[in-house]
């Protein structure tokens, strides 16, 4: 088991804890346990009277006596005699391991010195709640190496041999010892994820990255499948982004080596793309994440060479001085490939580092292929009676997209049939044969603003949720939204929209206005202006190109000839092209401007 800040990670290559007995021989337990004591004694915590051959306890002979100074530098040298010994805390293991099986007043005849222990059974009864909640603190993770080919019996065996039994044991092992220790049964369960939150089943591959600098990767375990036991809440290092990713000249794969044990690859399948995604375990909390937010690659995917590769926490100072910020990427043409790279630090603990760059590479490759990548939501909007209007609204982050489509949802329940997600954050737009337009998207999720959806809307949907940052600024969500066949199909599109989250409507500025000729609408969409709402570190109104640095602003000149060609087909073909007044970023209009928003635009949709 490895402790890494706030997460705990067990790997393991057969079924563990089998019984409390496995547990208290586990390593998983020692450590934690270990941990948890050193805890106490730094502390200087009351709990650790149990340890004391003295009815009284050193704490309450001292405390209130003598001066505060002097008190202390007596409870820690007290403490650290006591508490270091691993004779002590063998005797509390042995303790806990009869007490899971025998009443309280038996384990004395059996475990030599646990008098000690259980002459206060209360205080032994709070440092073991103490024990428990200090392992439920921790975001836990669990990889499961295996060497098998994985199919649906398989993984499920993994889920009741190893996930649920680990949970099971943790829990009535607790349970057993807390009423033989009070003697008598609680009166309400809890029914606690005790085990661990989240699960991914490994497997190495030989032979997929035997190629150029990337072979340092060879051996690192691919996940095949994820276990998921929702919803999962995380607490990372960081809660916003900051800065672009930079285009540089040199392979950063060259520049540095990885221990192979400290890596696991989510293969990701980014619309059309399959790209590689490596991530330190420092990371493992927005790694395993990728599960709500990217479809993961099948058997028949890991055959081909990847579009990219990404390794997110790289050890050490290599990528620093290569950019403005060590957030790059290259394209290494004699490959065929495209990579990026980011620092292993807490600075750059926050999913959207992992989220971008990866949409990032996506968008580099649509316009080396001749499509216009885009940064907003696609949805097709199915109306009672059959007929459809498909709506590309595209924004920066916290322009009020997906809450403006969100409270479409709320308000046309007496209009509208369904609304299908084909892009929450990312996509491409074709010109196909025969001049159809037809959009795409990259994600089968969304990573929300907790803040700017709609009331108890998160609620509804914690059966499916990884939630990062609660309570803090810029608080997160990563739902499922759509699948992986709806995202690929292709879709025409019927409105193209720019999410203006900053301009009070009025008179002259109606809450959606269609724009009358291409060069109206790419001025405005070129700016793409926004109103800062606590995503990244920038404040107040910004302009973006496009609103898109993930790849449009680092090829400028390349996405000028495509969005001049793409925009004059949209008026060709009478595409309804305007830009959508949300009011997200104004004060007082969070809700009810993307309300108002989206009544405007199923009027619209309704006169069609």
């Amino acid at each position: 088991m490895e402790i890494l800040g706030n997460k705990a990670i067990l790997t393991l290559d057969r079924p563990i804890c089998q019984s409390s007995d496995e547990l208290f021989d586990s390593d998983i337990f020692k450590e934690i346990i270990k941990i948890f004591i050193g805890n106490l004694v730094v502390k200087q915590s009351m709990l650790l009277d149990i340890f004391s051959k003295d009815d009284s306890g050193i704490i309450n002979k001292i405390i209130n006596v003598i001066p505060q100074k002097i008190k202390n530098a007596i409870i820690k040298d007290e403490f650290k005699k006591k508490e270091i010994s691993a004779e002590d805390i063998e005797l509390l293991i042995e303790t806990f391991r009869f007490l899971a099986k025998l009443k309280s007043e038996k384990i004395p005849g059996v475990v030599k010195g646990s008098e000690i222990l259980l002459k206060d059974k209360q205080l032994l009864l709070e440092l073991l709640d103490k024990l428990y909640y200090f392992w439920l603190s921790y975001d836990r993770f669990l990889i499961y190496r295996s060497s098998r080919t994985f199919n649906k019996i398989r993984a499920r065996s993994i889920i009741d041999d190893t996930v649920e039994k680990l949970n099971n044991v943790i829990k009535n092992t607790y349970r057993d010892i807390k009423e033989n220790l009070a003697e008598e049964e609680p009166r309400t369960y809890r029914q606690t994820r005790a085990g661990v939150d989240i699960t991914a089943i490994t497997r190495n591959y030989d032979g997929i990255m035997d190629f150029g600098p990337y072979r340092k990767f060879s051996w690192v375990p691919f996940i095949r499948k994820i276990i998921l036991a929702p919803p999962l809440i995380l607490n990372p290092s960081m809660n916003k982004r900051t800065g672009s990713f930079e285009k540089i000249d040199v392979n950063p794969f060259t520049l540095f080596n990885i221990k192979t044990d400290d890596w696991l690859c989510f293969p990701a399948k980014v619309g059309p793309l399959l790209i590689f995604v490596y991530f330190h375990k420092l990371f493992i909390d927005h790694g395993m994440s990728l599960c709500n937010l990217f479809e993961l690659a099948d058997e028949a995917d890991l055959t081909k060479k990847p579009d990219a590769i990404y390794a997110y926490g790289v050890e050490g100072a290599t990528l620093d001085g290569l950019g403005v910020f060590p957030t790059v990427f290259y394209e290494d043409n004699e490959s065929d490939i495209l990579v990026g790279a980011v620092p292993g630090r807490d600075e750059f603990g926050y999913f959207g580092y992992l989220k971008k760059m990866i949409l990032t590479l996506h968008n580099i490759k649509m316009m080396k292929m001749g499509r216009m990548p885009f940064h907003g939501a696609f949805v097709r909007i199915i109306l009672k009676g059959g007929r459809e209007a498909n709506i590309l609204l595209m924004g920066d982050s916290g322009a009020g997209k997906s809450e403006t489509l969100e409270a479409l949802r709320h308000i046309g329940d007496q209009y509208i049939q369904d609304i299908v997600i084909v892009a929450d954050d990312m996509g491409s737009i074709e010109i196909a044969d025969r001049k159809r337009i037809l959009a795409y998207g990259t994600e089968i999720g969304a990573f929300l603003r907790l803040d700017d959806l709609t009331p108890g809307y998160a609620f509804k949907r914690l059966d499916t949720a990884v939630i990062m940052s609660a309570g803090q600024t810029n608080a997160r969500i990563i739902l499922p939204v759509t699948n992986y066949k709806t995202i690929m199909k292709g879709h025409k599109i019927d409105f193209v929209l720019y999410a203006n989250n900053y301009e009070e409507p009025d008179d002259t500025k109606p809450l959606i206005e269609r724009f009358k000729t291409a060069e109206d609408a790419i001025t405005v969409f070129r700016d793409g202006k926004v109103m800062s709402k606590g995503t990244t570190t920038s404040t107040g109104l910004t302009g973006t190109y496009f609103a898109n640095i993930f790849g449009p602003l680092q090829y400028m000149e390349l996405h000028d000839q495509i969005a001049s060609e793409f925009f004059k087909e949209f008026f060709l073909q009478g595409l309804y092209v305007g830009q959508m007044r949300t009011r997200l970023g104004i004060t007082g209009w969070e809700r009810k401007g993307p309300e108002a928003s989206a009544n405007e635009l199923l009027k619209i949709i309704l006169e069609m």
